[in-house]
């Protein structure tokens, strides 16, 4: 068989197509049409503009309400089914609903081990499903409390009882209230269908992998076990009988796979100008996006502050099918603050790419303020600095 040869810049088009990125398709089917396209959207504690689970969406649609992304996550089906639940897939993640028999292996293999961070009473774990049964859903203060002590790891019985059985699969997360999680019985609201089902390992794993590699174009079997967080040997026992194909990538060292459907059909349309989450999908795997984008990024949340290069959320801007530098934002009194924002230096390389970068840069903080409900928008930090003024007259007329 022929193996299709794709150049880097074909395989860059095809993943932004592949994550909502490209083309109007996302648009018309809002926020569900993302989770669904995209497989997999990671929830963090970290907030700045918005929480990541939100900013994920605004990347690809725009605008679209806080509060509408919230309702379309964790809404009921007209049968009082959900729409979506929260699981360890590449991290604590919000999934399709159509995804739960998919995590069953996962599930497995937590029973197998019997524990993962806290041994389990079996007591504990009884005392919170009569609860949920009699009085569900609940959140982790009605259940009893998180904490038994002053540290944050010092779970209480009835905490380490709950999410034992949230990764065993006898409780689910059905929302998230505030940023707790509200958790209820899985049939109450995993439609039975999905629930009778239960896939052997390997027919999970399959799937999974086929859902990776349609949300990421092409991919190696590195990047395709990244995604959902599989061990290379996983992938390597599925990935002849997944659906994908293999392809040749000009300058990729590994061997890769595409999803049929993107060598059928190349991508086209409108590129998005945004402003992304570190902990969108997109970017997820570093040496994917150093090695599809020749970007190099790192979440410098946890890194000390006087050793951090560009910022505590930094936030890299996507515009033109590239990225072309990076922002790290705060609010102020109404005013979405860069501490520092930057542009790469091959997109300030000549006249034309300067003007061009700097009107994306300014766009992206100025729609990205406005949805946030800011009403202005200050850069305190900018690299090169002698863009400064053109960046502030950008800002006045973007």
């Amino acid at each position: 068989m022929t193996v299709v040869e794709l150049t880097a810049d074909e395989v860059r088009r095809i993943q932004l197509a592949a994550q909502g990125l490209l083309g109007a398709g996302p648009r018309r089917q809002g926020v569900p049409g993302v989770l669904r396209r995209l497989g997999a959207v990671q929830l963090d504690t970290i907030s700045v503009l918005a929480r990541s689970h939100e900013l994920v969406p605004y990347a690809r649609l725009g605008a679209v309400g806080r509060a509408a992304v919230e309702d379309a996550y964790w809404s009921l089906t007209p049968a009082g089914t959900g729409v979506a639940f929260e699981y360890w897939a590449h991290a604590a993640c919000v999934l399709p609903i159509e995804e739960w028999p998919l995590l069953e292996f996962r599930r497995r293999e937590f029973r197998r081990r019997g524990r993962r961070w806290h041994d389990t009473s079996e007591e504990a774990c009884e005392v919170v499903l009569k609860r949920l049964r009699a009085d569900g859903p609940l959140t982790m203060r009605e259940l009893g409390g998180a904490k038994a002590g002053g540290e944050w790891w010092d779970w209480s019985e009835q905490k380490i009882a709950v999410e034992w059985l949230l990764d065993i699969g006898e409780v689910v997360c059905v929302r998230r209230d505030g940023w707790r999680r509200v958790y209820d019985l899985p049939e109450r609201v995993i439609p039975r269908e999905l629930l009778e089902q239960g896939p052997a390992d390997g027919d999970c794993l399959r799937r999974l992998v086929a859902q990776a590699g349609r949300a990421l174009g092409v991919a190696t079997r590195a990047d395709l076990a990244d995604y959902y967080r599989l061990k290379g040997a996983q992938v390597e026992a599925v990935i002849a009988d997944c659906g994908l194909v293999p392809v040749r990538v000009a300058g990729w060292r590994q061997p890769a796979w595409a999803d049929p459907a993107v060598l059928d059909a190349p991508p086209r349309g409108r590129h998005v100008t945004t402003l992304l989450s570190p902990f969108d999908s997109l970017i997820w795997d570093r040496a994917r996006t150093s090695r599809v984008f020749g970007f190099d990024h790192r979440l410098e949340a946890y890194v000390p502050k006087a050793k951090r290069v560009h910022g505590y959320f930094t936030m890299p801007v996507l515009s033109g099918g590239r990225l072309i530098g990076r922002v790290d934002p705060a609010r102020d009194k109404g005013v979405l603050v860069a501490r520092r924002a930057s542009l790469e230096p091959w997109a300030t390389a000549t006249a034309a790419r300067t003007e061009t970068s700097v009107a994306a840069l300014a766009t992206a903080l100025r729609h990205a303020a406005e949805w946030v409900g800011c009403h202005d928008v200050r850069v305190e930090i900018l690299d090169p600095p002698h863009l400064a003024a053109p960046l502030a007259q950008a800002l006045r007329t973007a």
